[in-house]
């Protein structure tokens, strides 16, 4: 499913969603992980916001079935948005992601290939992805991600480490425990911004 038409000059984040959540219904969830409520709305409805609140295009991947892994779902959403500047590639389990983060990742590809956030030394997600690479994407299969990808263009120089500040880009959801503490992340996030809110 895609949203906002592609911009050739601009990448699209490409949303992964095709993982079985297998680690967070062994911990005790209920549901898939990324239909888990998650301060009264679903955690991949959390990642789409800030998707959408970044104003780039996007396309998430999300068959029905699911696929053979995360390498297959990176291809199948390079494959899809073939005429993209570049991609972001951005996990769906990531609600505390903000739009700003996703903005930075996506004008820093203006300036290398490769683009990695990080925070306080942790690399996260989306990494960033330049138009050169849509082959080596594309190509990806089974559940090896792009990980490959990034080590051989780091040991050629063409990777550049971006630090934001947002743990966002860290704070997956795999287990209920993870889920306990985004929940506390953000009822502290929304009292910084309104102190009075219960």
């Amino acid at each position: 499913m895609s949203a906002l038409p592609v911009v050739p000059t601009l990448p699209v984040v490409i949303v992964l969603a095709a993982g079985r959540g297998e680690r967070f219904l062994a911990s005790g969830g209920a549901a898939h992980k990324l239909d888990t409520l998650l301060d009264g709305k679903a955690v991949l409805s959390h990642t789409l916001e800030a998707v959408h609140a970044s104003g780039l295009a996007w396309h998430l991947v999300r068959p029905e079935g699911g696929t053979g892994g995360m390498g297959e779902s990176i291809a199948m959403g390079v494959r899809a948005t073939a005429e993209a500047a570049g991609w972001l590639i951005l996990p769906g389990d990531l609600p505390l992601v903000q739009a700003t983060t996703l903005r930075r990742v996506a004008e820093a590809l203006a300036e290398q290939a490769i683009v990695v956030p990080r925070f306080h030394q942790q690399q996260g997600h989306p990494v960033g992805f330049g138009r050169s690479y849509v082959n080596a994407l594309a190509s990806l299969r089974g559940d090896v991600g792009a990980a490959a990808i990034v080590r051989k263009a780091r040991a050629c120089g063409n990777v550049q480490d971006l630090a934001v500040a947002d743990d966002g880009i860290v704070r997956d959801v795999d287990t209920r425990a993870d889920l306990g503490l985004v929940q506390d992340l953000l009822r502290a996030r929304r009292l910084l911004i309104h102190p009075s809110t219960p």
